[in-house]
């Protein structure tokens, strides 16, 4: 007998565990907080990786559907100092090494493999109870409740069913970072659109700092990064986007005009995304009829894995559970050893990303690196 999957989370982890699944015919739902596909934006551009994100994709038979929604030269990077003066720069060499699609097309390709009413809509999960023999009972915002045979917590750094599993929540990594976009960039914020370039631009110092990427429909989306602590952004009233765009844009004070542009002008109200962290040798001991994959299971620090490698994890859980359908723990028990070895590696590196990209040497570091790459 096949056990049926309960997934909590349609983000990219969950969608792809979904889609291996099905392939294998094995009875999955997903069950998502959000009311529709459409209810909210799925963040700028990610480049997958050829031995993570895409190999997790090539698992779920979908190599030609992603390849159709690459942004073509959206590989190139570029580095500057606060004045914008260029210290290093890369070409996109139009190799499929990495390179970048918007999250929102790699969910959607994701969603339309899926049968119609494999994802449960406006499903926010409100408490898991353990029934025992691996059962869990699931109750929702709004007011369904359903007993799961194999549940998987893809749900995210807040996880509402790691509580299962580990008692550790995460905590602030010092940074932060302010989500901006600019529209129209070619008319109407070409001194922008000059810095930026066709693909990634970093401008940073110790601490702080703008990552923009050039994204399809010429547009810029932006991370502006500062290492305050909660504290200060708890007294910007996000609600009031001018006030809160010139007091971020204060904190650039002497930077060259073009890069403040990025927050001052920006054409949408400025989103906070606090950065938090899991340990980065996050694990526990296997509690029957439950798994984490994803941010639920190891999120860290924004070095340019995280999506890559919850689509591996959701992937692999799916080819796991399709090779020893009579055995469903030991099948979780040996995805649940490759993933902890694998994430704690990537989380590791992570910090050093992070180091190299706001520590005491930037922006010599990175630009240390392009130039080597070059």
């Amino acid at each position: 007998m096949i056990t049926p999957v309960t997934v909590i989370g349609a983000g990219l982890g969950g969608l792809t565990l979904a889609r291996v699944l099905h392939r294998h015919g094995i009875p999955v739902t997903v069950h998502e907080a959000d009311p529709s596909p459409g209810a909210r934006t799925q963040g700028g551009q990610l480049d997958l990786h050829e031995h993570n994100g895409q190999r997790a994709l090539e698992i779920a038979g979908l190599t030609s559907e992603y390849r159709a929604i690459i942004h073509r030269g959206a590989g190139a990077q570029r580095v500057l100092d606060r004045h914008a003066a260029v210290l290093a720069e890369l070409p996109d060499d139009g190799s499929m090494t990495r390179p970048e699609a918007l999250r929102g097309d790699i969910r959607r390709i994701l969603l339309e493999s899926l049968p119609e009413g494999t994802v449960r809509w406006g499903r926010k999960l409100r408490s898991v109870t353990a029934l025992g023999g691996g059962r869990h009972e699931l109750t929702f915002a709004d007011g369904a409740t359903l007993v799961s045979e194999l549940l998987v917590g893809a749900d995210g750094a807040w996880s509402k069913v790691r509580p299962l599993l580990s008692a550790h929540t995460p905590r602030y990594a010092g940074m932060s970072y302010i989500d901006t976009y600019l529209h129209d960039v070619g008319a109407r914020h070409p001194a922008a659109a000059e810095l930026v370039g066709p693909g990634a631009m970093y401008a940073l110092v110790p601490g702080r700092g703008f990552l923009a990427h050039r994204e399809p429909g010429d547009v810029i989306h932006t991370y502006v990064v500062l290492d305050h602590p909660p504290a200060w952004f708890a007294g910007l009233d996000f609600t009031d986007a001018v006030t809160t765009r010139k007091r971020i844009a204060a904190e650039f004070d002497g930077w060259a005009p073009g890069l403040v542009s990025l927050i001052a002008d920006s054409d949408t109200d400025p989103v906070l995304r606090s950065i938090h962290r899991l340990p980065d040798d996050h694990r526990w001991d296997r509690v029957p009829g439950v798994t984490l994959l994803g941010d639920a299971a190891h999120v860290t620090l924004p070095g340019g894995e995280g999506a890559n490698i919850a689509m591996l994890d959701g992937a692999e859980l799916g080819e796991a559970l399709a090779a020893g359908p009579g055995s469903i723990e030991k099948a979780l028990a040996a995805y649940e050893r490759r993933m902890f070895s694998r994430s704690a590696e990537e989380a590791r590196a992570a910090r050093e990303t992070i180091d190299l990209i706001f520590g005491d040497g930037a922006p010599h570091g990175l630009a240390a690196l392009f130039a080597g790459a070059a």
